[in-house]
């Protein structure tokens, strides 16, 4: 939910977005920056481009996240 009281910060739950930043994707899977785009760099986690910026799908995390869970 996006709280739009003026004078405050907009916040938005990153699982409610569709897509997110690499640092809300790295908060997200509880690692560091370094590893989510080691990750990224593997083809292990999708993400697109919008003009110069990566972003990287939700669906995507969970996809990962669900990958990891069959593979353990």
């Amino acid at each position: 939910m996006i709280d739009l009281t003026p004078g405050q910060p907009r916040r938005t739950d990153p699982l409610n977005k569709l897509l997110v930043t690499p640092d809300e994707a790295a908060e997200l899977l509880s690692i560091g920056r370094s590893k989510l785009y080691e990750l990224l760099a593997e083809g292990a986690v999708e993400s697109v481009r919008v003009g110069t910026c990566r972003r990287i799908p939700v669906q995507a995390l969970k996809d990962f996240v669900s990958s990891l869970r069959h593979t353990g």
